[in-house]
C-alpha cells in the first residue's frame, strides 16, 4: 500500500508524473468527451487526432461527461494520505463527484486523510499544482503541513489560455457564431485567463501567431509573473511553445518551462493550436 495518492481527472495533461515522489501513486480519472453518437474515454488509450477528427466533422455540439463518484472511490483505495485536484467547478460537477466519493469512502476508511482542491483551472495551471504536490511529498512534509503548503501554493498560481480556434464554444452557446467567424476568416487568437471564480475569461484578441506570442507575454508580465515555474499545455503548437519560452528565457534565463500535449479534455476545450498556460506569480 502507497502511503501516498494524487489523484487528478483528465483536465490535468500528464498521463504519468516525471520523477514521481517515494512512496507515492499517481492515478487519472478520465472525463469522456461525446460527439453526436460516439464516446472517447480520456485514458492514456485515447487517440485524440481522431476524437478532434470526429468532433470537427460534426456540425453538432459535442459535449464532455464527468467522472462518476464511483470512479474516484476506486481511485481513492490502497493510500493514507490523498490529495485530489479537479478541473474548475464552474465547467464541470467533478468535483462534486470527488467530494461524494470522499464521504463514501471515509465511511469505509475513517482514519484515511484525503483533501480535495477544485483547482478553478484547467491544463497548465493543475499540471502545475500535481507537480508542486509531488515536489512537496518528496520533501517528506506530514499530510496537514502539506495541505497548507498547497493552499499556499495555489493562491501564487494562475492560468493563461490563447485559443486559435473557438468551433466549440460557438457550438455550446458559450460565444457567438460572429465572434466566431471573426476568429477563423481574420486569424484571431483569444487570450485570456482563468478568473479567481474558475471562469474563462477574455483579456485581448492578438491577430495572428506572431502577435499571439507577444501579447501572451504582456499578459504574464501584467500579471505579476517574476521568473518562476510555467507549464504550457498545447495542441499541436510546438512554434508558440519555443517563442515563447525563448520570450521569457530572454528576461528570465532560469525560468523553468515544460511544455507537454493537452490531454483529450483539454484539446476539446483549447482545440487545434490552443493552449492552456499556468504560471506562478
Amino acid at each position: 500500500m502507497a502511503k501516498w495518492k494524487i489523484v487528478a481527472d483528465s483536465g490535468c495533461d500528464y498521463k504519468e508524473l516525471p520523477n514521481l515522489a517515494p512512496d507515492t501513486q499517481f492515478e487519472i480519472i478520465p472525463f469522456t468527451v461525446r460527439v453526436e453518437n460516439q464516446s472517447f474515454l480520456d485514458d492514456k488509450d485515447l487517440d485524440i487526432d481522431q476524437m478532434m477528427e470526429v468532433m470537427y466533422a460534426s456540425s453538432e455540439a459535442a459535449g464532455s461527461a464527468c467522472p462518476s463518484p464511483q470512479a474516484y472511490e476506486a481511485a481513492y483505495q490502497g493510500a493514507d494520505n490523498i490529495i485530489v485536484l479537479t478541473l474548475t467547478g464552474s465547467l464541470s460537477g467533478s468535483y462534486n463527484s470527488a467530494r461524494v466519493a470522499k464521504e463514501m469512502f471515509l465511511e469505509e476508511h475513517p482514519s484515511a486523510n484525503i483533501h480535495l482542491i477544485d483547482t478553478l483551472s484547467a491544463g497548465g495551471e493543475m499540471d502545475l499544482l500535481v507537480g508542486e504536490i509531488n515536489r512537496l511529498i518528496a520533501k517528506g512534509l506530514e499530510f496537514e503541513d502539506l495541505v497548507s503548503a498547497i493552499v499556499d501554493y495555489q493562491k501564487r498560481t494562475k492560468l493563461l489560455f490563447v485559443l486559435a480556434k473557438v468551433n466549440n464554444l460557438v457550438k455550446n452557446g458559450r460565444l457567438s457564431k460572429l465572434v466566431g467567424a471573426v476568429v477563423g476568416l481574420l486569424n484571431i487568437r483569444m487570450v485570456g485567463e482563468a478568473s479567481s471564480e474558475g471562469k474563462l475569461e477574455l483579456l485581448q484578441k492578438a491577430r495572428g501567431h506572431k502577435k499571439s506570442v507577444t501579447t501572451a507575454f504582456e499578459e504574464l508580465l501584467k500579471a505579476g509573473y517574476k521568473g518562476g515555474r510555467i507549464v504550457i499545455a498545447h495542441r499541436n503548437n510546438e512554434k508558440f511553445c519555443q517563442q515563447f519560452a525563448e520570450l521569457v528565457r530572454n528576461m528570465y534565463p532560469e525560468a523553468l518551462i515544460e511544455a507537454l500535449p493537452t490531454s483529450g479534455l483539454c484539446s476539446f476545450y483549447a482545440e487545434e493550436n490552443g493552449l492552456l498556460m499556468g504560471y506562478e506569480i
